[in-house]
């Protein structure tokens, strides 16, 4: 049994790869259900956000699972695995194990360090576990990951400061305009990215926000939060109107933002700045082409938090270290996890063979009292003379000496 994860992020692949590869977060059961369906996935998670699109399977046979999961990713982008085979990338055992755990740790990141991933690993994890995806493997794995995750949050400084692309998204616009303290501006989308977004302006010290959302209870709370107004997307034209910075990243699948919505309104004298980090994006890219209209999106947000990676990257190696004895632990308890179903299998054969043992010598003509005791005696007996092999069976697990030692346990009591 192995560990496999098999990927396509911001730096492997183009926006336009990620926009096809997307899974709603509506949809995320059913992709989870139809991976564990294909012959060599026995386990599956699916991580889909704006940087990436990843599966982490615990497979059967390592090849056979890298096909069934490659060719999920590309019935999902209507690709030939021609033309993703460029884009992917993929990890096995202890360096699949450490790609989640630098994943969670913000190492992988657009901006470094940045918080929301673990938020959206989290939900991944409970999705899956819903779906009947993740079990025993899996979950163990997921737990060590958003311990670590934690924890190089707040034993390091690696997500100090910009650390999620809501917050980078609001600081493009604030070097992009120099200040936006004053600006009319338009947050398209109440989701926890919106959300971000939103207090990153408030904090930036812009007061008229309009907040435009499909559920108007998420937009009115969220509006209510940084003192805004929040509309109904019947509304967008509108908004748009008057708006000289917008920001948006709803989970739409199709284009919110068009040439026919923006183009009677976009004036060449008031220049306006639209920052898109939504995958599949919201605004149609002929949007870049009209006057006096700037268009940034999530490529253009990694160049710029690539220019800020050195600010963090002294945290770099002290999160590198916590990684490394997270991998260690993960390792150690996998491992003993290994040897479990042997050291049942052991105890269930000599409870078998106890049970036997007192049916044949008729301890059903004993006293009651005298049955208890028999029973307690032997029962106790077992334990003690397993008590040591099991012990030394999850201590050795993995190593040379404890497949040894596992395979002559179970040859000896032929236990298959």
């Amino acid at each position: 049994m192995s560990m496999l994860v098999l990927g396509v992020n911001h730096r492997s692949g183009p926006l336009s790869v990620l926009e096809r590869l997307s899974i709603a977060e509506t949809e995320l059961p059913k992709a989870v259900e139809a991976l564990v369906a294909r012959d060599n996935v026995r386990e599956a998670v699916v991580l889909s956000t704006c940087n990436r699109i990843e599966v982490y399977a615990v497979t059967e046979r390592f090849h056979g699972a890298y096909a069934d999961i490659r060719d999920f990713l590309c019935d999902q982008a209507d690709l030939g695995p021609d033309a993703l085979h460029e884009h992917l990338y993929s990890h096995h055992d202890d360096e699949a194990v450490r790609h989640l755990f630098d994943v969670a740790a913000g190492l992988d990141s657009a901006v470094l360090g940045e918080s929301e991933i673990l938020g959206q690993l989290r939900a991944a994890w409970e999705v899956s576990q819903q779906a009947g995806g993740s079990r025993t493997s899996l979950n163990l794995l997921f737990r060590h990951a958003i311990e670590i995750g934690k924890r190089a949050r707040t034993e390091t400084a690696i997500g100090r400061g910009t650390a999620s692309i809501s917050h980078a998204a609001v600081e493009m616009a604030v070097e992009h305009y120099g200040d936006i303290a004053g600006r009319r501006v338009a947050v398209i989308g109440a989701g926890a990215m919106g959300e971000g977004i939103a207090v990153a302006l408030h904090a930036a010290g812009v007061g008229d926000v309009t907040v435009v959302n499909r559920s108007p209870e998420r937009g009115n709370a969220l509006a209510e939060r940084i003192n805004g107004v929040s509309v109904g997307f019947e509304r967008l034209p509108e908004v748009l109107g008057g708006a000289e910075l917008v920001l948006t990243s709803t989970g739409a699948d199709r284009h919110l933002i068009t040439p026919d919505v923006l183009g009677p309104i976009a004036h060449g004298d008031r220049p306006m700045l639209i920052v898109d980090i939504a995958v599949p994006r919201d605004v149609a890219p002929e949007v870049a082409d009209l006057d006096g209209v700037t268009v940034l999106d999530l490529e253009d947000l990694t160049a710029w938090a690539d220019r800020g990676r050195q600010q963090r990257l002294v945290e770099v190696e002290r999160v590198d270290a916590l990684v490394g004895e997270a991998l260690e632990r993960f390792t150690v308890e996998s491992t003993s996890l290994q040897a479990a179903p042997l050291v049942a299998a052991l105890r269930g054969r000599a409870e078998e063979l106890r049970r036997l043992e007192l049916e044949r010598h008729g301890q059903q003509r004993l006293d009651p009292a005298t049955q208890e005791l028999l029973d307690v005696v032997t029962r106790g007996l077992v334990a003690k003379l397993l008590h040591e092999p099991s012990v030394r069976l999850r201590q050795q697990a993995g190593s040379p000496q404890g497949e040894r030692n596992a395979a002559a346990i179970a040859d000896l009591f032929d236990l298959g």
